[in-house]
């Protein structure tokens, strides 16, 4: 069955914004949250993560959860993550396909994993056990990638969809990565949509990235691209409506600029969901 839960058209809720957010009530559907950020005990952070709750709807992102490291999952921060949620009541929780801690210490990258069978299981398992914790699906995120495994046994997108069937997580498409990754590995990115279960797909991210010429890095510090929304329409073509939201992390524009981007998600969504029911 299709993750049928349509939030709209959202942002990432970033402090720079807070208060504006809370005086003007901007034309935002909901709001994504940086779990890290709100895994306090007081101050700032909750206080306006409290007052924007009361106005929007919220979904929680994270970026330590580690979910491919060889090392024991956190369970410290696992409590501490079930303990936000129990605040927040989000939508649902997502964080990302990747390792980013080695034992103790936490790397603050997203790297890719080996796509093997052995990987898989390991993976699916340790899915499993946080969605117990967590009492939910656990919606993750393919990431940018610069490298590949030697070892590779599979593409990421059948990684993904074997991902899915194992452990009964769901997924949060990122198309701006999804075009990160084509360019850099050279394989089409329309394959990897294409390929993924439609029922898993939770949210969509769109965001901004560096363009070397050779290669891309995912920045987020930059409007979406045109390539990038092409993408989206022809996603949204295949898939119909899915939540999607507009992630800045870096040079942070007025709030202003990033509500005109995020008008252009829904124009875009508007006109390909009525040419599709049009077509029907």
């Amino acid at each position: 069955m299709k993750a049928t839960t349509m939030l709209g058209h959202g942002l990432g809720l970033r402090s720079e914004y807070y208060q504006e957010i809370l005086e003007r009530r901007p034309a935002v559907d909901w709001f994504e949250i940086i779990s890290e950020n709100y895994m306090v005990d007081g101050g700032k952070a909750l206080y306006y993560l409290d007052a924007i709750a009361e106005h929007y709807p919220l979904v929680m992102h994270g970026v330590s959860l580690s979910i491919g490291g060889p090392h024991a999952l956190d369970r410290d921060y696992l409590q501490r993550l079930a303990q936000l949620a129990r605040r927040v009541r989000p939508g649902w929780i997502s964080d990302h396909l990747c390792w980013s801690r080695g034992n103790a210490h936490q790397l603050h990258d997203l790297l890719p994993l080996p796509y093997t069978e052995e990987s898989l299981q390991h993976v699916a398992a340790r899915v499993r056990q946080v969605q117990d914790v967590l009492e939910r699906p656990l919606v993750l995120e393919n990431v940018s990638s610069y490298l590949r495994c030697a070892d590779d046994q599979m593409s990421e997108w059948q990684f993904l969809s074997a991902l899915c069937e194992l452990s009964g997580c769901e997924l949060l498409l990122d198309i701006n990565n999804v075009y990160v990754s084509a360019r850099n590995h050279g394989f089409e990115p329309w394959d990897f949509i294409s390929a993924l279960p439609a029922e898993r797909i939770r949210q969509f991210h769109l965001a901004g990235h560096h363009d070397y010429g050779d290669y891309l890095i995912d920045t987020h510090d930059h409007p979406v691209c045109d390539p990038v929304w092409q993408l989206y329409r022809r996603t949204l073509a295949h898939l119909g409506p899915v939540s999607t939201l507009l992630e800045r992390d870096d040079h942070l524009p007025p709030l202003d600029e990033l509500l005109s981007e995020l008008q252009q998600a829904r124009r875009i969504a508007r006109e390909v969901l009525d040419e599709e029911a049009a077509c029907a």
